[in-house]
């Protein structure tokens, strides 16, 4: 029996039963196969799971068939891509029972987005060539929703299967990760109807225009990194990576040996000077009121090693007093700009706190009940941390201004400037550490890439145990220096020149939905027409 061609009225009960099992795992291949897209894997040609995902929908025989495939895609996608999310709750042993539940529901509850696109195509089902197309404004439109409702789970779009820095990657520049999904996803569904039947000119015709597109993003992207002239500014930079485990990171005997590493790596001699010195986000295991209180030992350690004239970045929690707030105090998650200006110790000259928070990460959506089973402990605060402002540019001495994002807030598109007040870097400090040695630190750095190429702005990145770099505004890791997880050490490397305004930069999301709608449009003269059959079939 073909899987792909058979319909539920085939031979009986048992058929059924198999063609209905045989849909199922085909569903699951989808999902599992555009995951392996993704870095570190790389297996590009899973992209072809979108093709067979849009083929599973048409032969689905109802909108709710339409949508399990979906789900099932979806379950299989997310499971693959963010397995490492089960890591957090290890580093904790009296946590470890909760590790399979955080690996399966996320990948349950982000299926749903995909099974609502599928449902939705399958309930409108268009005819032709344009159906790719229609499929993609639908399926990219529902990934946009996932990276925004309930502030957003963006991780692992499409359009980030390509390695950022590679030739079909810069086509963020002018459309965003969004818009790059749209192509990604329409040009692999137009394979799709080699699956089905229907005029093979048009159906060999709807491939060849599949291979065009992505010939394209190739050649375009292959034309861009070509004419890419990498400048250096003046302003020299530290990236500083201790290599501090999570696990190990919150006892009180390491606290002094954390404080002492970063210490002794920010004063290391090297072949330059530099201007600057980043050290991570949470870099040590206190709050910033712990650590900059009057003549405390940290403070004055972090001065020694600090020269005038430097600036430090650094990430820390802190606390302040709001007595609105049910405990009277409330909590940030923040950076902190040091400067040394050749007096007795260090000056907080800009402070920014963390906009986007990581949900049941750094707040609690039910957060009584979660508290009560331990839930609240990741966050190493007695409360849900506070948001801050949108993120804006901020000064820093002796540096360009700078663009903060922490951890999470890399993965979101448009936070930074594109034209009118761009600042000329990002600065990313992260914990990637509480996910130890899986896939997530890796994607998270091709995600964080990906603000590079939109912007045309390098991205300096430093993380506690892995992955810290500095990207050039192409997303390329700058002279291949990067820190892997485990490894101790740092980056000096010389500031990167922005890039001309990109055209993403200029007009964020606009060539994305004009996408979006074209694809919607295109396909809405089918879809009437397949609602009008019945109602002309009875005429």
């Amino acid at each position: 029996m073909n899987l792909l061609t058979a319909t539920l009225d085939d031979d009986g009960p048992r058929a059924r039963l198999i063609l209905r099992l045989g849909r199922i795992g085909l569903a699951l291949a989808a999902g599992a196969a555009t995951a392996l897209a993704h870095p570190p894997f790389g297996i590009l040609p899973g992209l072809l799971g979108y093709a067979l995902l849009m083929f599973l929908a048409e032969r689905s025989t109802s909108v709710r068939g339409g949508f399990w495939m979906g789900w099932l895609a979806g379950f299989a996608y997310f499971f693959i891509s963010c397995w490492w999310v089960a890591e957090a709750f290890l580093v904790n042993p009296a946590q470890a029972w909760m590790a399979p539940f955080a690996a399966s529901l996320l990948p349950i509850g982000l299926g749903l987005f995909w099974g609502t696109a599928t449902a939705l195509y399958r309930r409108f089902l268009p005819g032709g060539v344009k159906r790719a197309l229609f499929f993609a404004a639908l399926f990219c439109l529902l990934e946009w929703l996932r990276g925004h409702v309930l502030t957003g789970f963006p991780w692992n779009p499409a359009g980030a299967s390509w390695k950022a820095g590679s030739a079909a990657s810069q086509f963020a520049a002018v459309a965003g990760v969004y818009g790059l999904s749209f192509v990604t996803v329409a040009a692999a569904a137009a394979f799709g109807p080699l699956l089905g039947a229907g005029p093979r000119k048009a159906r060999i015709g709807a491939a060849v225009l599949g291979a065009l597109a992505i010939a394209g993003l190739l050649i375009g992207g292959a034309v861009r990194l070509s004419q890419a002239r990498l400048e250096l500014t003046g302003t020299v930079v530290r990236i500083v990576q201790a290599d501090v485990d999570q696990e190990s990171k919150w006892t009180p005997e390491a606290y002094r040996g954390i404080v002492d590493r970063y210490v002794n790596l920010t004063a290391r001699p090297g072949a330059v000077t530099p201007d600057l010195i980043i050290w991570p986000e949470g870099a040590l295991p206190a709050s910033a009121n712990q650590v900059f209180a009057p003549g405390s030992p940290e403070a004055v350690s972090i001065a020694r090693a600090v020269q005038p004239g430097q600036s430090l970045i650094m990430g820390l929690g802190r606390g302040l007093s709001d007595p609105s707030a049910p405990e009277g105090e409330r909590y940030f998650n923040s950076l902190f700009v040091l400067t040394d200006e050749g007096g007795d110790g260090l000056n907080i000259s800009a402070v920014y706190d963390k906009y986007r928070l990581v949900p049941f990460g750094e707040y609690l959506p039910a957060g009584g009940l979660l508290g009560a089973l331990g839930v609240r402990s990741l966050t190493h605060m007695p409360t849900d941390f506070s948001a801050g402002p949108r993120p804006a540019p901020i000064d820093i001495p002796g540096a360009p201004r700078a663009q903060p994002l922490i951890c999470y807030e890399s993965l979101y598109p448009g936070f930074t400037p594109g034209a009118a007040g761009r600042p000329g870097w990002i600065v990313n400090i992260s914990n990637d550490a509480w996910f130890g040695r899986s896939s997530g630190p890796l994607q998270h750095l091709n995600l964080a890439s990906y603000r590079a190429i939109e912007t045309g702005l390098p991205v300096v990145r430093s993380t506690p145990t892995g992955v810290s770099a500095m990207i050039d505004p192409w997303g390329r890791i700058v002279g291949d220096q990067r820190l892997e997880p485990g490894e101790s050490g740092v980056i000096d490397a010389r500031l990167p020149r922005p890039t001309t305004t990109t055209p993403y930069g200029r007009f964020g999301d606009l060539l994305f939905w004009l996408a979006v709608l074209a694809g919607l449009a295109a396909a809405a003269p089918w879809s009437r027409l397949n609602r009008l059959r019945p109602t002309l079939s009875a005429a």
